[in-house]
């Protein structure tokens, strides 16, 4: 599964937490991965709230036992390694928790085992760290992208009094991601931020995929202006159109009979071109001539060269590396007066893209009831239609 976070109003741990419930996440799922670390110390509450008119899932950590709010880093390691815990769930949480030690470490110039965590120590932040972590395991979430951060402005108080906004821990681990400020007030905390940076896998606009659901977690706060929500897109990635290496094999010809030209073609079809064309030019002197090309792949270059020796009067070829991008495609065969007919499909996101007559089926019952080809043709794509085999249609199975 893929996810996209939105985190243009900011992002805190509790909202992410209610974006993921929101999408599905089980909160009994959650909350047992937050009672490994911290056996029965904090209760998640689950609300449905509205922010700036829009509807939001809230999820409150609510702490049941006494709170220890410094905490060292090596005091949280220890517990999240004895946890019993899903082993990327562990993983994930050691990560994030590292890159906040990190971050704190270069703020108070210590190293990162010296490091002692005021808020994001508490036991509600354990909790949100976690929470999430148990969350994206739960959805079977291996993709994360992040839209720009919102980080806030002015000041806001903590442990060491009152520091700018955004505070040095959320600068810290922001390095290198797209940041604006949104607003007033602090939007961004270092749990949020240390959560999107060291789980994203990826940053920027919304993905292309086929999405699933939609998940809206809120913020304390309901600010008049604008939702103060974080929002989580999911979905599964769109597979791209294939690309493959290929060649084009070529060579300018100004003294072939042109009645030759519809043999040579069909030979080089034949000997495994994946197609072959003219294009009519003027060469030196004036003279008027053809380039004949054919595209094929690697392995079978030599042999389409070979029947461009054989049945041109070139003495010299051109070979050119391509890019050749394909979407994917089947058969359907139809039903006409007199015979049957293969559409081609070419298919892409799960719909038809095109559908196509193969034109030699046509050819064949043309030849084979004596009925005008125009006419089978306009069959073909009657049948077809008929058969549900039009564009934007599903892709048949």
């Amino acid at each position: 599964m893929r996810a996209w976070l939105d985190v243009s109003a900011g992002v805190a741990g509790d909202m992410l937490l209610g974006a993921l419930v929101d999408a599905g996440a089980a909160p009994a799922a959650l909350q047992r991965a937050i009672d490994a670390v911290v056996p029965g110390a904090v209760e998640l509450v689950c609300s449905e709230v509205m922010r700036a008119g829009m509807r939001a899932r809230k999820v409150d950590p609510v702490v049941r036992a006494p709170d220890q709010p410094h905490r060292h880093w090596s005091d949280i390691r220890a517990k999240l390694r004895a946890a019993a815990l899903p082993e990327p769930v562990r993983a994930d949480a050691l990560r994030v928790f590292g890159r906040l030690a990190e971050a704190e470490a270069g703020i108070h110039g210590v190293s990162v085992e010296d490091v002692h965590f005021h808020e994001v120590g508490a036991l509600d932040a354990i909790a949100d760290i976690v929470g999430v972590c148990a969350g994206l395991h739960e959805l079977e979430i291996t993709q994360v992208t992040v839209g720009p951060i919102a980080l806030g402005s002015g000041t806001v108080r903590a442990a060491h009094g009152d520091i700018p906004v955004p505070v040095p821990a959320v600068l810290a681990m922001a390095g290198g991601w797209p940041v604006r400020a949104g607003g007033d007030g602090e939007l961004a905390t270092p749990t949020g931020v240390a959560l999107l940076t060291a789980l994203a896998t990826d940053r920027g606009p919304l993905p292309e995929m086929c999405l699933h659901s939609v998940g809206i977690g809120a913020g304390s706060k309901d600010f008049r202006e604008r939702p103060n929500v974080v929002r989580v897109v999911l979905g599964t990635a769109v597979a791209a159109p294939a690309v493959t290496g290929s060649v084009i094999v070529e060579a300018n010809i100004d003294d072939l009979d042109p009645r030759v030209w519809p043999s040579v073609l069909h030979q080089l079809l034949d000997a495994g071109a994946e197609d072959a064309w003219l294009t009519p030019i003027l060469m030196k002197k004036g003279r008027p001539a053809h380039t004949v090309h054919a595209l094929a792949s690697h392995e079978l270059a030599d042999a389409v060269s070979a029947v461009l020796f054989a049945e041109t009067s070139t003495i010299g070829l051109r070979r050119i590396e391509v890019g050749k991008t394909a979407l994917p495609r089947t058969w359907v065969t139809v039903p006409v007066t007199g015979g049957e007919v293969r559409i081609k499909i070419a298919h892409q996101h799960g719909r038809i893209a095109q559908a196509t007559t193969e034109f030699e089926d046509a050819a064949a019952v043309a030849r084979t009831t004596g009925r005008p080809l125009h006419v089978v043709l306009h069959d073909a794509t009657a049948a077809a239609v008929a058969h549900g085999l039009v564009i934007g249609a599903p892709q048949p199975g």
